[in-house]
């Protein structure tokens, strides 16, 4: 019987690919609301990041997640990302 394929995505800040599952997910919805999605199932644009503190700086240096999402992203939403990687180790 033939292996499953596991889903595979690219970090946005050092561009190597990861499983999904081990991926935190950030999303801009219809509304143009802005989060962290830990289910992974959120509707809207998403963009995907791996959790590394270099990655962090470089995504929000370069402005890597406003180009992924479209939308120039504000600070309170790195605040979130910053707490979500501390809270589920990712």
């Amino acid at each position: 019987m033939a292996e499953k394929k596991l889903p595979v995505r690219t970090c946005v800040g050092c561009r190597k690919e990861f499983e999904k599952k081990s991926l935190l997910r950030i999303v801009k919805n219809k509304e143009g609301k802005i989060f962290v999605d830990f289910s992974g199932k959120a509707n809207g644009r998403g963009a995907y990041f791996c959790g590394n503190a270099e990655c962090l700086k470089r995504i929000r240096k370069g402005k890597m997640l406003d180009r992924s999402l479209g939308v120039a992203v504000p600070d309170e939403v790195f605040t979130e990302i910053e707490e979500a990687v501390v809270a589920y180790g990712k």
